[in-house]
């Protein structure tokens, strides 16, 4: 069910694929921008989440431009069977910015859950990770701290063409 025609689409998609627009009503912003009624956008927009043409809608943090400078990617090597569960802890907890399983390697590297942590320092980082440590019990779990050393650039997929 499309609710636009396919040229109206691809003007959409042109929109959305680098964010939506950092306004108090992004979808309102967005039907003004494309002549639309914000109702017909939005709908759209729910029609491709609903039908998994959009996996996720997420927030993109500048975390360097806001201060955060010290930034660890915290590796686990947790026993598959409590993975769920340790991941759920992780996700919720404070100072965890990101936090995904992933498949290990074999021999080389054992871990299998991931989540990252930003701060100020990397004193504060080290800091945070001992209290979420301490706090969910987690002292008895392998794991790497890697602090990153440079920034790159973050974008999402494009699934559309950008106009000339």
């Amino acid at each position: 069910m499309n609710l636009l025609t396919e040229s109206q689409q691809e003007h959409l998609k042109a929109a959305i694929q680098d964010g939506l627009p950092l306004t108090a009503t992004p979808y309102r912003t967005l039907a003004l921008q494309l002549d639309l009624p914000e109702p017909l956008v939005m709908a759209q927009i729910k029609h491709w989440t609903s039908a998994g043409y959009i996996k996720r809608l997420g927030l993109v943090v500048r975390h360097h431009a806001v201060g955060y400078r010290a930034n660890a990617m915290v590796v686990w090597d947790v026993d598959d069977d409590q993975v769920d569960a340790v991941g759920d802890q992780l996700r919720g907890a404070e100072g965890v910015t990101l936090c995904y399983r992933r498949r290990r390697q074999a021999p080389h590297w054992p871990y299998n859950l991931y989540c990252m942590i930003h701060g100020k320092s990397r004193e504060v980082v080290l800091q945070q990770l001992e209290r979420i440590t301490q706090r969910y019990s987690l002292q008895h779990i392998p794991r790497s701290i890697l602090f990153s050393n440079q920034q790159f650039k973050q974008t999402g997929g494009h699934y559309a063409r950008r106009a000339s």
